[in-house]
C-alpha cells in the first residue's frame, strides 16, 4: 500500500508538472502573439508628419490616406514577426529610469501613453542599432514620438503592451496586382488587428485559401471574378466573414469597405 501511495504521489506530481508545461507553452498564443514588455522609441520625419514612410514593409500605401495617421510604428524584427504583426496595436507608456550621466529621462510624463498601429519594419542596422535583435523597438513618426518624449533625447525607454485596435467603419480591401497576379491589401482591421489567415470566395468557387505575399498583402493562385467574399482570422483566433465585400464590377486599384468588423 505504501509503495502504491508513493507511486500515486509521483504520478500526481508529474501530472501537475505536465499541466504547468502545457500552460507555459500555450501562453504566447493566448497573448495573441504579443503580450507586453519593455523597449525604446526613436523617431523619424518632421514635426508636421513629413517624411512618414509609405509603401513600407507591411504593404500599406500612404498611412494618412488609409486612416492610420501619424500614430504608427516601424517595429524591430522580434516584434514585426516577419510581417505577421502588421496591423497590430501597441500601447506605449514612457518608463521611468534611474538617471546617470549617459541615461536621462526625456519623457514629458510617466502617466502618458499612446496607441500606435504596426505599419512597417525597422530593420537591423538602422536607427543607430536600436532596431537590432533582440531589442523590442518602435521607430515612430515625429508627431507620435513628440507626444511622449522630448526631441532632444532622440530615444526614450517605454513599456509596451498589445491592445485591441479600435477602428472606425468596416474592414477595407484594396484590390491590387493584375489579371495574372491577384493581390488584396487588407486594412482597417479592428480587434487583434493582425491577420493570420484569409480565405477568398467568388460566385464560381468555394472558399480558397490565400497566402501572405508580404505584410498585409494577400494573394491567391487562381483567377477571381464577380463579387468577392473573405473569411478573415486574426491572431487571437477570432474570425469574421465579409460577404460580398468587393462588388461585382471591381477594378484594380479600388478600395472597398465592408460592414464586417472585429469589435
Amino acid at each position: 500500500m505504501m509503495k502504491m501511495a508513493a507511486t500515486t504521489g509521483t504520478m500526481q506530481k508529474q501530472l501537475v508538472l505536465a499541466v504547468l508545461m502545457v500552460a507555459l507553452c500555450a501562453l504566447p498564443s493566448a497573448l495573441g502573439g504579443g503580450g507586453s514588455g519593455t523597449g525604446h522609441i526613436t523617431f523619424y520625419g518632421t514635426p508636421n508628419g513629413g517624411g512618414q514612410a509609405s509603401r513600407g514593409a507591411c504593404g500599406y500605401q500612404n498611412t494618412y490616406a488609409l486612416g492610420y495617421g501619424s500614430m504608427t510604428a516601424a517595429l524591430s524584427s522580434p516584434l514585426y514577426q516577419g510581417g505577421a504583426a502588421c496591423g497590430a496595436c501597441f500601447q506605449l507608456t514612457c518608463m521611468r529610469i534611474r538617471e546617470t550621466k549617459t541615461a536621462k529621462n526625456w519623457c514629458w510624463s510617466y502617466s502618458r501613453s499612446i496607441t500606435v498601429t504596426a505599419t512597417n519594419l525597422c530593420p537591423p542596422g538602422s536607427r543607430d542599432g536600436w532596431c537590432n535583435p533582440p531589442r523590442n523597438h518602435f521607430d515612430l513618426p515625429y508627431p507620435a514620438y513628440l507626444s511622449l518624449a522630448k526631441r532632444e533625447g532622440g530615444v526614450a525607454p517605454v513599456t509596451w503592451r498589445r491592445v485591441p485596435c479600435r477602428k472606425r467603419g468596416g474592414i477595407r480591401f484594396t484590390v491590387g496586382g493584375n489579371p495574372w497576379f491577384f493581390m488584396i491589401l487588407i486594412h482597417n482591421v479592428g480587434g487583434a488587428g493582425d491577420v493570420r489567415s484569409v480565405k477568398i470566395g467568388c460566385p464560381y468557387t468555394g472558399w480558397v485559401p490565400m497566402y501572405r505575399n508580404w505584410g498585409a498583402l494577400w494573394t491567391v493562385r487562381r483567377q477571381m471574378r464577380g463579387q468577392l467574399s473573405f473569411l478573415i482570422t486574426t491572431s487571437d483566433g477570432r474570425s469574421v466573414v465579409a460577404r460580398n465585400a468587393v462588388g461585382k464590377y471591381w477594378k484594380f486599384g479600388q478600395t472597398w469597405e465592408c460592414g464586417a468588423q472585429f469589435r
